[in-house]
């Protein structure tokens, strides 16, 4: 096993799962599209110098150009839109969850779309994660007051986000990460403007809490967490690095436990090791690297 990318894909995951607590935070206390928007801004325009200072350029490939626009709006328009959204009506640690179902939805698409090939041991691992996933959010629907119309719009933003994980791979070769990163942030700004603008009324109730939320979900998932997503899919590609996203159910829930009082049953326990066998199984099978989307360490 590789175990830096191992490393890098725990420290992306804790990075990302952690940003579900912080959005219900500020999703309670401001309007969704207009603070993500702003945050997109403020994210993008921070990575652009930061770029700068490393001297990378704005001239990419155009590959780069057309999966940094795709990936600006799947991911940050769409898929954090929808969450951003649909976390007015559902807890941090189901938020979490959902997003988790990601990667069977990446390997499908790369099936149908890119021809890739999964071996039997990685397959019985998707599908292991899969149903340690379903385990956890079959304990959620118990009257404990999940909302239909919210699951349903967590679910429309995954599959964008599964859809951006397969064009990622065009951004993240090439160059220039750090400016790809802040390219996207403002695409994904540009993209919810709008919405947020025709929509939405703008009534913030501001707090000392919903100040450091805000400030965190710039600097740590929205900076930090994206840069290490960049970096690990160009190192192994896209279905291996999507596999990650099923460790959020235990740290989504863990920090939506200890942040937001969310409750964690024996069954999340029981799902999460679960989860964690498949994603050891998808890890540890042997299947060739992409020569498209893999470097070498």
């Amino acid at each position: 096993m590789d175990f830096k990318s191992a490393a890098m894909g725990i420290s992306f995951v804790l990075m990302w799962s952690s940003a579900f607590s912080s959005a219900r935070i500020i999703v309670q206390a401001a309007p969704p599209l207009s603070t993500l928007s702003l945050r997109f801004l403020i994210t993008g325009i921070i990575a652009i110098a930061i770029a700068k200072a490393m001297g990378q350029s704005m001239r990419l490939t155009r590959a780069q150009w057309t999966s940094t626009v795709v990936f600006g709006i799947c991911q940050n328009g769409l898929y954090l839109g929808l969450f951003f959204m649909a976390m007015q009506w559902i807890g941090a640690g189901l938020a979490s969850i959902i997003a988790s179902t990601m990667p069977l939805m990446v390997a499908l698409l790369s099936w149908v779309f890119l021809k890739e090939r999964t071996s039997v041991v990685g397959t019985l691992g998707l599908l292991a994660g899969f149903a340690g996933v379903a385990l956890i959010m079959s304990g959620r629907f118990d009257g404990s007051g999940t909302d239909l119309v919210g699951l349903i719009i967590a679910s429309i933003g995954v599959l964008a986000l599964a859809v951006a994980t397969l064009v990622v791979r065009g951004a993240s070769s090439g160059g220039n990460i750090v400016m790809v990163v802040g390219l996207q942030m403002l695409v994904g700004s540009a993209v919810l403007i709008g919405p947020a603008l025709m929509f939405e009324t703008v009534n913030v109730t501001v707090t000392p809490k919903l100040l450091l939320a805000f400030i965190y979900t710039i600097l740590v998932p929205g900076l930090a967490g994206t840069w290490i997503w960049f970096l690990l899919v160009g190192r192994i590609g896209s279905t291996r690095a999507a596999t990650y996203h099923f460790l959020n159910p235990f740290f989504g829930v863990a920090i939506a436990a200890a942040l937001l009082g969310e409750k964690m049953s024996l069954r999340d326990f029981i799902g999460v090791a679960i989860v964690t066998v498949g994603i050891l199984a998808v890890q540890l099978s042997k299947r060739p690297a992409n020569p498209l989307t893999s470097k070498s360490s």
